[in-house]
């Protein structure tokens, strides 16, 4: 739902100007209320860098407006100039689109407003560090988001796409479907973007955690998801390096033993129970017993195939997978530091250890 971050840059811009009246003295400080709004803004993301680009854009902006001013005067055509020289020069400092794109916003409200009558003007820049200031105590302080929330968000897209992907993989092999499994490739394809996604929620939501004193506590959770990230990013791309043997498999019109597709689909199975283990780490699951089917599934199909490379191109992605979920599973259950540096043959041989007593289905 937008209309709540909405309103909290409303309150921002109404706050930033009337602390930089108070404080900087200008009659009307829109400044001010631009760089509370920039700074904030209707959606979450990148705080920090947003507000350095900010003010740099704000300094780009006025000293090229205040330069050149007195030499081309005002109208229409010299604010396109304006744009264009201040983008320019944002462009050359290496500046990234909030900094470019502020730098032309201060470039054409300098050049509509009354020109100041000597040198460059101080005022605007304290007007932008004060809407930038009143930004970050909003959202830190007085409205910070709730960074577990949308980093368990993201996961969750991540782990229901990568799902998917694995179940028309598994459909494709069980039907010798060719087009299903182009499909299930380009599914793989894109699970780049929901990744990035949840890169971008870890990293935000680290930094409202520790500019926040209401939401640190959070940053242990955070850290649990940040340890996990890696193996999850692994295991999509192992799945992407999967979904191309099973396509090139089908392709050269193979039909695949019955083991595999069970093999595939036990892997969905055991992605669906690692997003359960994440949502809720207390919670226990089947996913070794969904990641042994699948090892052992796997090897099966094999070992009844004989030397097929192609075959055994697919059952070696089937493992890695597996073993890239497996990994997520020891982060998502294990306190910080633990889980950490056990080798693959040390997971496989958990695998064949009993359970223990009854677990809880995903």
């Amino acid at each position: 739902m937008r209309l709540w971050p909405i309103l909290q840059t409303a309150v921002a811009a109404v706050a930033a100007w009337y602390l930089a009246k108070l404080v900087v003295g200008t009659e009307r400080p829109v400044f001010a209320s631009i760089a509370a709004v920039i700074s904030l803004g209707a959606t979450y993301g990148g705080r920090d860098e947003r507000t350095v680009d900010l003010i740099g854009g704000v300094v780009v902006g006025i000293t090229v407006a205040d330069l050149l001013i007195r030499v081309i005067g005002t109208g229409p055509l010299q604010i396109g100039v304006l744009v264009v020289l201040a983008m320019s020069a944002a462009v050359l400092l290496h500046g990234g689109p909030v900094l470019v794109t502020e730098a032309a916003v201060s470039a054409t409200l300098l050049a509509s407003l009354e020109p100041a009558p000597t040198g460059l003007s101080a005022d605007r820049l304290l007007e932008a560090l004060a809407g930038g200031g009143v930004a970050l105590a909003i959202s830190s302080l007085v409205f910070p988001l709730d960074p577990q929330l949308h980093v368990g968000r993201a996961a969750q897209t991540v782990f229901g796409d990568l799902g998917r992907v694995l179940e028309r993989l598994a459909a494709a092999l069980e039907a010798g479907d060719r087009r299903q499994a182009e499909a299930a490739l380009a599914a793989a394809r894109s699970l780049d973007g929901p990744v990035r996604e949840l890169e971008d929620a870890l990293r935000t939501g680290r930094e409202t955690a520790r500019w926040s004193p209401v939401r640190r506590p959070v940053l242990v959770e955070l850290d649990r998801y940040a340890r996990g990230a890696q193996h999850i990013d692994y295991a999509v791309r192992n799945t992407r390096v999967l979904a191309r043997h099973v396509l090139r498999f089908l392709r050269a019109e193979r039909q695949a033993p019955e083991e595999l597709p069970d093999a595939v689909r036990e892997l969905a199975l055991a992605v669906w129970a690692l997003a359960v283990e994440f949502d809720d780490p207390s919670r226990t699951t089947e996913l070794r017993r969904h990641v042994s089917r699948a090892t052992a599934r796997a090897l099966e199909a094999h070992e009844h195939a004989g030397s097929d490379l192609a075959l055994a191109e697919i059952v070696v992605q089937v493992r890695s997978t597996a073993i890239d979920l497996l990994r997520a599973s020891e982060v998502a259950t294990a306190q910080e530091g633990e889980g950490e540096d056990v080798s693959t043959e040390e997971l496989l041989l958990r695998l064949t250890e009993p359970t223990g007593g009854s677990r809880e289905a995903a």
